[in-house]
């Protein structure tokens, strides 16, 4: 075990499993569920694992202005139950949460209580076990719930985005707690998220997303896909939706297609690029329905949107490309899209093993 000397202050608590956690809840250290005792040991097996020097910083957190070592990412990591494999996914979702335009205080201290969602492309899926299959989204997997949990507790830890502080949600949503899966490739029937963007084949990615919510659609009865991407475009056309009002800052949408769903669509013809276009040319609102409703008020809509007819339509995003379409998910014909918090845009970072 490395020998490299830590910054971290060291607490002394009672040899108690129940002491140690009202010292944490006590210091504001935890999401309210129990916390792994992040002892010295275990901090250095998780660095070592990952390597380089443990005061390295990746970045600045806002609000709180601390810098994102990765001894305290490492630390926030054991506390969040990651195994030492899991740290290189941690790096690699903080870096990307890092990323200027994702605007991480931005939307982890919205009144919208946006949720950091970390979706994962490439072989380390597999090897960590990391769920894109049945019920992806929920619990039971160590890796999703450590790995999205991580995140979170070095947004609150090392961010300072804590409730009731510089948290401002008026409801927040149980995505805060973790929000981790990865696409299920061996069932898409198009390239996975991580060739789309030109990474090389066999390489492992980090996606973060930030969103407002999930809405699941169900559709069972259509014979084709395009009528499935018809149901799902139905279901994005509603009052309310706060991305018709922030396509000038260009509010991103995630489409998660479940495996059938993505069969079904592809035996229509239709690729990757293809749903991102039909999204975009079809989930629209006529102007009418959005004037004067929801979040009309902090409206910031592009020139080309002609707000002098009632009848225009309004996409639901900027452009295609901000439709990113994962496959992921079990058989039942569930699909579900993902509302982006309105002033983000999702980031990627390549998962390494060793700096």
């Amino acid at each position: 075990m490395s020998s490299v000397s830590l910054n971290a202050r060291r607490v002394k608590v009672p040899d108690s499993f129940q002491a140690i956690q009202d010292y944490c809840w006590e210091q504001g250290w935890t999401d309210g569920l129990p916390v792994v005792p992040a002892t010295e040991p275990q901090v250095r097996e998780m660095l070592d694992y990952y390597g380089g020097d443990p005061s390295f910083s990746l970045g600045t957190l806002q609000p709180r202005n601390s810098q994102a070592t990765l001894e305290k990412l490492a630390i926030n990591a054991v506390m969040a139950g990651c195994q030492p494999e899991y740290f290189p996914v941690v790096v690699a979702a903080v870096k990307a949460a890092l990323d200027k335009d994702f605007n991480l205080g931005g939307n982890a201290a919205t009144t919208g209580g946006a949720a950091q969602v970390v979706i994962v492309n490439g072989p380390i899926a597999g090897e960590l076990g990391i769920n894109g299959d049945v019920a992806c989204f929920g619990p039971g997997s160590r890796a999703n719930a450590a790995i999205g949990r991580a995140l979170r507790l070095v947004i609150r830890n090392v961010g300072g985005l804590i409730p009731g502080e510089m948290d401002k949600a008026t409801l927040a949503t149980p995505g805060r707690y973790s929000f981790c899966f990865s696409e299920n490739e061996e069932r898409s029937p198009w390239e996975p998220r991580n060739i789309q963007l030109g990474y090389a084949e066999g390489s492992s990615t980090v996606t973060v997303a930030a969103i407002r919510g999930v809405y699941g659609v169900m559709e069972t009865t259509v014979a084709t896909g395009l009528e499935v991407l018809q149901t799902i475009v139905g279901s994005m056309k509603a009052v309310g939706i706060a991305n018709y009002y922030q396509i000038g800052t260009g509010a991103q949408i995630v489409l998660v297609i479940c495996p059938e769903h993505a069969e079904e669509i592809a035996a229509s013809g239709l690729s990757k690029s293809d749903v991102q276009e039909y999204i975009y040319q079809n989930a629209r609102m006529p102007l009418h329905m959005l004037v004067g409703r929801a979040h009309y008020g902090n409206r910031n809509w592009p020139s080309w949107v002609d707000q002098t007819n009632p009848e225009t339509l309004v996409p639901i995003a900027r452009a295609s490309e901000d439709i990113v379409v994962i496959v992921a998910g079990g058989d039942g014909r569930h699909s579900a899209w993902l509302a982006g918090w309105g002033v983000t845009r999702m980031a990627t970072e390549e998962v390494v093993k060793h700096a």
